[in-house]
């Protein structure tokens, strides 16, 4: 079974509250959540099985976990989660799903990441970002040849120890909970990939801008420490924002401001213009139209089997419809479709 289907059973199988947490699937953006502030009241709204994504732009200064519990209260939502955590200093892509749409988070989550950052060298934090408090300085500058020249050791598979600050669990605890108790913890390298890594602009001596494609796993913060460190100096990132996951652009983000205005402006239904299919989130993988016979089997639990010298060649996950609706996710193995999730709200 692939991985994705694995990790999937907490989110199919209960609620995800916006109660303060941090996602732990997705360690590309610095994970570390604020101690938690007390929410302001709010009108006790009626809850609502919706199904679908909302493509979030997530403004600077706001939790992963804020923004989820802000558009599940704008949706009236029952049941929401998000892709991919966001650091409260970035902006950008958070896609957050609604309902049946949480199944087909994996998958998105698998996709890769497109960020802009920018480095300023000359100083270390303990955070990597500027967030933190600097830990070590530098008085060198690395010119824009000497910046070219090193970026191909960070391109590709490459080995890479995440930062103090980060969601990953050491012996059952958060690496940023140990931090922030003044305990230091030895993380191992672990290897990632970087799609590409381009120097975009050097607005003066102390900042550079970059842009990176990446895989899961990989720390955009990491990769600032590093940079500054091969090139004689130090780093951290001072801005970032994400652009990308998977399928999922820049110019279909929706402000959180814009949702906020909508829905103060008309009624309780008006933000559902930003609702987006479930099915968007299951983009990248291979899709088979089946019949209703076998469209009810699955529905039931039940394999289908690919006949016929026109059957499709198929491994692995498979998104299934029926009359051009969304029934099931599916594993294909040996010749037959095995029913992993079933979709009720057919989008």
């Amino acid at each position: 079974m692939n991985a994705p289907f694995a990790q999937q059973a907490p989110i199919d199988e209960a609620p995800m509250d916006p109660a303060p947490h941090v996602d732990a699937g997705d360690e590309t953006a610095a994970e570390r959540a604020p101690a938690p502030r007390a929410a302001p009241e709010r009108k006790r709204r009626p809850k609502r099985d919706l199904d679908g994504w909302v493509l979030l732009d997530k403004p600077v200064g706001m939790t992963s976990t804020q923004a989820v519990g802000a558009v599940k209260w704008l949706f009236q939502a029952k049941k929401a989660g998000h892709a991919g955590t966001l650091d409260p200093l970035a902006s950008g892509c958070l896609p957050i799903a609604l309902g049946e749409a949480t199944k087909t988070v994996p998958f998105v989550m698998e996709g890769r990441k497109v960020y802009r950052f920018t480095v300023r060298w000359g100083v270390q934090t303990d955070t990597d970002d500027s967030e933190g408090k600097a830990i070590a300085t530098a008085d060198e500058r690395p010119s824009r040849e000497a910046i070219l020249s090193i970026l191909d050791e960070f391109r590709g598979e490459i080995e890479q120890v995440p930062p103090q600050f980060s969601a990953l669990k050491i012996n059952g605890e958060r690496a940023y909970d140990l931090a922030r108790e003044g305990i230091e913890v030895e993380l191992v390298a672990r290897t990632v990939i970087v799609h590409s890594l381009d120097l975009v602009e050097m607005p003066d001596a102390d900042h550079a801008v970059f842009e990176t494609e990446c895989g899961k796993g990989t720390y955009v913060r990491s990769l600032a420490r590093d940079m500054g460190q091969r090139l004689g100096t130090r780093g951290h990132i001072c801005a970032l924002r994400r652009t990308r996951v998977g399928t999922f652009a820049e110019e279909e983000l929706v402000p959180l401001a814009t949702l906020r205005e909508i829905s103060e402006a008309m009624d309780d239904a008006a933000p559902m213009q930003a609702l987006r299919p479930v099915s968007i989130g299951l983009d990248t993988l291979p899709s088979l139209r089946v019949s209703p016979a076998d469209a009810a089997r699955l529905v039931h639990g039940q394999p289908i089997i690919l006949r016929g010298r026109d059957a499709p060649i198929l491994e692995g996950p498979v998104a299934i419809t029926a009359g051009g609706r969304l029934v099931a996710l599916g594993e294909a193995e040996a010749g037959e479709i095995h029913p992993k999730r079933i979709f009720h709200s057919g989008k």
